[in-house]
């Protein structure tokens, strides 16, 4: 980071509001292509790029008291992307679940998957278990990497678990459905980011997402560091949330 920008990352953690930090920080991680073609590199040397960004953003955040982020690491929708890049972000996923694992943990990151498990190899499931058994306990932030993951196939699925479970019509309620969500304590999102200048949240955390407060920016995500991350939640600081209320009520 240069003089002016380490500079600017000063001067906005001076002015970090920690009584109105967001609890819970969602990620839309765009703009890995686009960043390699700019280079004249591939996709998945792109990819890469983005996997070693995660690290610095993640353990920021559990720097600076944010409690929980979820990264939309690759979505129901991306099976449809060319075989052989699938391939590469699964082995991409697999690789960084393993290589970060001690590291995460002694950072007192905890760790889990969020998505449709029962599609993954389950390779990955095996490191992900021993990932979320390792920090299970760890008090700082929890770190939701999100892999076959769907808003809209997270509510299906916790439609399907409420009838399996025998649920009447008159039992059905927010509350309810929010218990049969892939992870039922982790809290609404508070602040959705995307990268890459892309203005639409993609299937991304639907029922969590209803109030978050949305954040786009055109930094491709291999670009996207710990300042980057500062502007967004001084933007969030800086705006009054309603929940459908009058600015008098609250």
């Amino acid at each position: 980071m240069d003089t002016n920008r380490e500079k600017l990352k000063n001067e906005l953690l001076d002015r970090l509001d920690q009584e109105n930090m967001p609890a819970h920080i969602g990620i839309i991680m765009d703009g890995n292509g686009r960043w390699a073609k700019s280079r004249g590199k591939t996709r998945i040397h792109g990819h890469q790029e983005g996997a070693r960004r995660v690290k610095g953003v993640v353990r920021f955040a559990n720097d600076i008291g944010v409690r929980h982020i979820s990264l939309y690491a690759f979505s129901v929708e991306n099976w449809a992307r060319p075989s052989f890049e699938v391939s590469a972000l699964m082995r991409l996923i697999r690789a960084y679940i393993i290589r970060e694992r001690n590291a995460l943990h002694a950072e007192g990151v905890k760790f889990r998957l969020l998505g449709r498990m029962e599609e993954l190899a389950p390779e990955i499931i095996k490191q992900a278990n021993i990932s979320t058994e390792l920090m299970k306990n760890n008090p700082g932030l929890s770190l939701n990497l999100c892999i076959n993951y769907g808003g809209r196939a997270e509510i299906v699925d916790a439609v399907k678990k409420i009838i399996a479970a025998g649920h009447k019509p008159q039992d059905i309620s927010e509350e309810l459905i929010s218990s049969y969500l892939y992870c039922p304590e982790l809290p609404d999102v508070d602040l959705m980011i995307r990268t890459s200048g892309e203005m639409r949240t993609s299937n991304f955390h639907l029922w969590r997402g209803a109030y978050a407060e949305l954040y786009f920016t055109p930094v491709l995500w291999p670009d996207f560091d710990e300042l980057e991350l500062l502007k967004a939640i001084e933007t969030y600081q800086n705006r009054e949330r309603r929940f459908g209320k009058i600015s008098e009520q609250l």
